[in-house]
Order: C-alpha cells, then structure tokens, then sequence
C-alpha cells in the first residue's frame, strides 16, 4: 500500500535529512488515466527539481503512496503519509474521489503535526473549515463548467443536453449544471444516465441538442459516443470537463462522424509558450518517455507551486512552517500559472479548452 521510510533515510551533503513530501495516488480503472500522467507530471518537477539543487540545498525524496479507491485504502495512504516523521507535505494527491476523501480524513482525524494538502486534483471547493490544512490550486467544476457553457452561449445557442457519467456523479455536479445554465440564460436539460434502457435511450443516442455537457471520466465518455448519431445535417459537440484525457480518447477511438470532443482543462494549453508549459515538456522530455497532457502539466505545477512555498519558508522547514506559509496564501507566480486568493478562496481561474476533431487531432 506504501512505501515505508528506509532505516536511514538519505542525506544531503551537510548532514540534514531529505525533506520528504508525500503524494497519494488513486490508480483504479477509473482513475489511471487521469493519475497516470498526473503522476509523471509531478515527478519530473521533482526529479528537475533536485537536479537543479533542491530547495535550499536539500533534495527533496518525493514518495508516491498508491490507494486502491476503497475509504480503507485511503486511511491506511493517510496514516502511512503522517507516520513518517520526515514528511512535511502532502502535494498533488490524485484523482477526484481519493482527494476528496483525504480531505474528509484531514478535517475529521484530529492530529498534534497535520499535514498541509497542498494542490490535490479536487472538483469541488473546499469549507472554510477545510481550507485550514487543504489548499486549492486548480479550479473545480462549478467554474469549468460555467467557463465552458459560456463557451456556447456567446454563440447564440440557448439549450444543451447534460449528461451524467453516473447517479453518483449527477448528484455531485446536477446544482453546479443548473446554476452555471441559469447564469448565462441557457436551458439545460438532462439526459437519462448511460446504460438505460428502452424508450429513454433513444435520448442518449439520438439528441436533438447539439451541445452536449458530458460529466464524468474518459473511459464513460468513449462508450457514450461511440453510440452516438449526429442530428442530420449538422455537427454535434460534446462537452467534457478536465478529468477527460483527449489522448487518450484518440488512442480509443470509434467517435462517430460529426461528433467533435471539446474537454476543459484547468492550467495552460499544452502548446502554450508560458514558461512552467515549456518547463514541463522539457523535463518531461528528459525524464519520461511520454507525451505531454494537460494532466501531466498539473502534476507539474502542483509540485512546482509546493516547492515555491517551501523555498519561501523562513527558520526549519517543518511540517508547522510548511503549513503556516501556506495559510498565509500569498500570490504565486509558477512560471506564467499564478495561484492567488482572496481570504480562503482562489481568486483567479485559469480556464482552457481542447477540441479532438474527427481526424483525431487535438487544437487548442
């Protein structure tokens, strides 16, 4: 479930300790693709990270505690993560579920040392409560999903069709749905979830919206259109939100003709010039045998934006100081990505979008 501290930890070349940040990982069916680059986005920042001297001369031994998606699994993460006494953080804990779960663990289990989650891919905001020891880095669902329906209200549509990967799932996401529509004018109607059966079906396979809002993961989001048609004569968009990997969606393929794939994603444009995008697909490059993703690049700003504030600390970088810099939510520029607030709350969303047209090619 683990991986336990070794009898002696490393050492840097003065004697100190490694610092040790921790970063739990839900690598289920539903899961990987999402984890599985978020993963390799964070490790090539830290691996660049040390290459380049650590944060104060001191490398950083980034431990990668896998869950197997079960409320067991993740207490058993969470206490492995607080029982080393070297771990001063927990950063970029991945995907949805496991996040949220953890961050039930850090406001229910009461601690003498928390530790700070810092950056986890987390769909819904936290409490004020909660921000006390979780702190946001990427924008969730409420504001992907409004980015993304006014998207197509500019265009003059004034319906969409929603559909909900599962009953779980529209329960978590239907009020953000309705008051993103309501906002901006739109009617939203939602569709019956996938795997009806009958009369009702027939919704899902043949609309008459052409802009569909698809929440949920890659592997739902395939089985849904690979069964859809297209209203004749015309093109037929699908929404998704960042938990949608589009590459590896093309790698599946079977979309329909004229059915083109639109997925939000909460950091830059891969292709962007910024400058933490042309570091990550560098150490990537040199790290990794692997294609960059907009998932990839929030593991990487999620270390990146974790190792600014521990360079920031001030005295002994200790599980006490690391979370106090981080209560103190000053701005932070991670290359071009800037992470600020206003009281608990993120005050700045970085919104963007990626289509994946018919010929299987992705433009941002």
């Amino acid at each position: 479930m683990a991986q336990p501290s070794s009898a002696s930890p490393p050492r840097n070349s003065d004697g100190e300790r490694s610092l040790v940040v921790a970063q739990i990982v839900d690598l289920t069916f539903g899961q990987q693709d999402v984890s599985r680059d978020f993963l390799a986005g964070s490790r090539s920042a830290w691996q660049d990270l040390n290459a380049r001297g650590g944060v104060r001369g001191r490398t950083v031994r980034h431990v990668t505690i896998e869950t197997d998606g079960t409320p067991q699994g993740l207490a058993a993460a969470w206490q492995a993560a607080h029982r080393q006494p070297e771990c001063i953080a927990l950063s970029g804990c991945v995907g949805n579920a496991a996040a949220a779960g953890l961050v039930a663990l850090q406001t229910s289990a009461g601690s003498a040392s928390p530790l700070a989650l810092v950056a986890p891919w987390l769909h819904n905001a936290v409490t004020d409560n909660e921000a006390e020891t979780v702190f946001e880095v990427f924008p969730g669902h409420q504001i992907q999903i409004a980015h993304a329906i006014q998207t197509h209200a500019s265009l003059g549509v004034k319906q969409i069709g929603v559909v909900f990967a599962s009953a779980q799932v529209q329960h978590q996401s239907q009020a953000y749905v309705f008051q993103a529509a309501k906002s901006l004018g739109l009617q939203a109607q939602i569709l019956p979830l996938p795997g009806t059966e009958g009369q009702a079906a027939n919704q899902l396979i043949n609309p008459t919206q052409t802009i569909i809002l698809f929440v949920g993961g890659t592997p739902e989001l395939h089985a849904f259109t690979s069964k859809l048609i297209a209203p004749a004569g015309r093109q037929c968009f699908v929404v998704a939100l960042a938990d949608v990997n589009l590459q590896v969606l093309a790698q599946m393929g079977g979309t329909p003709k004229g059915i083109s794939i639109i997925a939000t994603q909460p950091v830059p444009l891969i292709t962007s010039s910024l400058p933490v995008v042309r570091a990550y697909r560098a150490a990537l490059s040199r790290f990794f045998d692997e294609a960059p993703s907009p998932q990839g690049l929030a593991g990487f700003i999620a270390a990146r934006y974790t190792a600014e504030i521990l360079g920031g600390i001030s005295g002994p970088l200790t599980r006490a100081s690391m979370l106090s810099a981080l209560q103190r939510r000053a701005d932070v520029n991670v290359g071009g990505y800037t992470v600020a607030y206003q009281g608990t709350k993120r005050s700045n969303a970085y919104v963007t979008q990626s289509m994946l047209t018919q010929d299987g090619r992705i433009i941002g």
